[in-house]
């Protein structure tokens, strides 16, 4: 398992409130035949938006954080995680990031965590990409190109008339 990184240098900075950290309502516009049988807000997230960082906030602050990392652990490998102290949180309640060492492990975490119940709180779990660095992205990006050439492959399908890269 990771340790936790104590030093705020890099991409471990005092982080600003975006409004995609802000959890969203549940969507009341959809037609019966797509609703569910739980409420859900709807969002689409495209490669951009999807992080290997999240942020999970709503944490009760009992000292809880090795559970929360071995949960978090559950999904895949963790790289590194920190709380955010300086991130503003609600009365009694912490948020911690979370660096996963896969994008699919990120995804996983925060499906199945996001707005769990833990230790009396409900968490909520949203992809932080601006904590990325260049690199980072440019790798997610390239390993994104390779799964739908790939997925196109095995459909035989060719995208227009150059070779189809590895």
């Amino acid at each position: 398992m990771a340790a936790p990184v104590a030093n705020s240098s890099g991409c471990w900075t005092v982080p600003e409130v975006y409004k995609h950290h802000e959890q969203r309502r549940v969507c009341i516009s959809r037609p019966k035949y797509r609703e569910g049988r739980k409420a859900k807000a709807v969002k689409v997230y495209t490669i951009n938006l999807e992080s290997r960082y999240v942020m999970i906030q709503g944490v009760p602050a009992i000292g809880v954080m090795s559970e929360l990392i071995q949960l978090c652990a559950l999904y895949g490998a963790v790289e590194e995680y920190r709380p955010l102290d300086e991130y503003p949180a609600e009365e009694f309640t912490e948020v911690y990031l979370v660096k996963f060492q896969k994008l699919t492990s990120a995804r996983a975490a925060k499906r199945h965590m996001d707005e769990k119940s833990f230790y009396g709180g409900v968490l909520h779990v949203c992809y932080v990409p601006e904590y990325e660095t260049v690199e980072d992205a440019r790798l997610k990006l390239q390993d994104r190109r390779r799964y739908v050439i790939r997925a196109v492959q095995n459909k035989g399908i060719r995208i227009g008339t150059g070779p189809l890269l590895p």
